[in-house]
């Protein structure tokens, strides 16, 4: 696979549907909104965000790439969807925070920029790429020595099925239909087997609970739907 194939274009112009209203908590992306300052404080509790520089995989229109921005960190993002970049950029002229927009995949700026950032994000995005293990060794090289990598994703698991899919895409209708393909989404066990194929040295594996009645976000022991990941490059 070359660095311009992992990517499922149905995948990015679904997001790229989905742009205009990516900045209102109200609208389709009303559980991004939730989550991210979970996922924020997970990322926080874990590395020095001042000063750092961060790589925001998959940052979409930009929620947790500007929270990070609004934490000290020097952030560069990424994403292969035209749209919510725009729509990324246009949103920090509001914002007045700096963040480095890229139209570009992981694989090809680990080509130009090896081992230059302190932290890397990566949430919600694994389960929508072709070759997640892919997407995990580029942040491998990216990574500098005993540099920190933050992901998010949902399990396969029967639960996760009727929850992230079932419930949130066809009876709450919190998210488009087809947002999640089912067979995309990611045992903890491969993704371990992802990071120690790339170097890199599991941390922590934790649960994220959504309630999107109370929109209340929160970590759990149970990893049986959504799930966050630390891992760590060996100094």
């Amino acid at each position: 696979m070359t660095v311009s194939e992992n990517v499922d274009r149905s995948e990015t112009a679904k997001f790229d549907r989905l742009a205009s209203r990516w900045w209102d908590p109200d609208g389709e992306s009303r559980p991004l909104h939730d989550l991210n300052p979970v996922r924020l404080a997970y990322v926080a509790g874990r590395v020095s965000l001042r000063g750092a520089r961060v790589l925001d995989v998959g940052c979409g229109g930009g929620l947790l790439s500007e929270a990070l921005a609004a934490a000290g960190a020097e952030v560069t993002a990424i994403d292969l969807a035209p749209g919510v970049l725009d729509v990324a950029r246009l949103h920090l002229y509001e914002s007045g925070l700096k963040v480095d927009y890229r139209e570009i995949s992981a694989e090809a700026l680990a080509a130009q920029q090896p081992a230059s950032f302190d932290a890397i994000t990566c949430m919600e995005m694994l389960e929508h790429v072709p070759d997640p293990a892919s997407i995990v060794e580029a942040c491998a090289r990216l990574l500098k020595p005993g540099g920190s990598w933050f992901a998010s994703t949902l399990n396969r698991t029967p639960r996760a099925f009727a929850l992230g899919i079932v419930g949130a895409e066809y009876l709450l209708r919190l998210l488009p239909r087809g947002t999640h393909h089912y067979r995309q989404f990611i045992k903890p066990s491969e993704l371990a087997a992802a990071l120690r194929a790339s170097g890199l040295e599991l941390d922590d594996l934790r649960g994220l609970d959504y309630n999107p009645l109370t929109r209340r976000a929160r970590l759990v022991d149970s990893v049986a739907v959504n799930y966050l990941v630390s891992a760590r490059k060996p100094a």
